[in-house]
């Protein structure tokens, strides 16, 4: 049990570092942020389990999908706007 939470706190940290590494494209972005949520997700759960409140992660996966729905509404935002979803292309660092 305890080499399961070691193995998905390791895979959270290792998405966390993919979303470093890699940030191209916003698609990208969001999916990676997706592979987190869903890492998070897996490590309540199996917290959650233990102490009898599941119920909370109904919660939580209602906050992530209503933030992966905001996620691809800006997604489409800036593709409409910018034309392309190419992170470096937007003058977004003249702020």
């Amino acid at each position: 049990m305890l080499s399961e939470i070691y193995i998905m706190i390791y895979l959270t940290i290792l998405i966390m570092l993919l979303m470093t590494l890699v940030f191209k494209y916003m698609l990208m972005i969001l999916m990676i942020m997706e592979l987190i949520i869903l890492m998070i997700s897996l490590v309540m759960f199996n917290f959650m389990g233990f102490l009898g409140m599941e119920f909370y992660m109904i919660y939580y996966l209602i906050f992530s999908v209503c933030e992966s729905v905001l996620g691809l509404m800006i997604l489409i935002l800036i593709i409409r706007y910018y034309g392309n979803e190419m992170y470096f292309s937007m003058n977004l660092f003249k702020f």
